[in-house]
């Protein structure tokens, strides 16, 4: 496990919990199309228990230069998986089943 991990996920939980959470269009569509009948509400309280058990990796996007962290979690059995830019919000860019288009940053 990284040694900034904790950080990190200290930092997501904390933005989760403060109500700090914004989608990208396609990460609030991504969500929209689960079929887990979440809402943006919902997903901040996935944010909110995420491991580090669940971390999938840190990319960096091509866009902005930015660290993009991944997570893949399992909620009632269903494979997701999350990808977060940490601003002073934290912005979900990916919100999708794990297997789906993990998408080229």
């Amino acid at each position: 496990m990284p040694r900034w991990l904790p950080r990190v996920l200290a930092r997501i939980h904390r933005l989760a919990a403060e109500g700090k959470v914004r989608f990208t269009d396609k990460g609030r569509l991504e969500l929209e199309a689960l079929e887990l009948g979440l809402d943006e509400h919902d997903a901040a309280d996935v944010l909110l228990g995420l491991t580090t058990a669940e971390f999938g990796g840190r990319v960096f996007s091509s866009e902005t230069d930015e660290s993009m962290y991944v997570f893949k979690p399992r909620i009632g059995g269903f494979p997701l998986y999350i990808k977060v830019v940490l601003r002073a919000v934290c912005l979900v860019v990916s919100f999708h089943e794990e297997g789906g288009d993990e998408d080229e940053v």
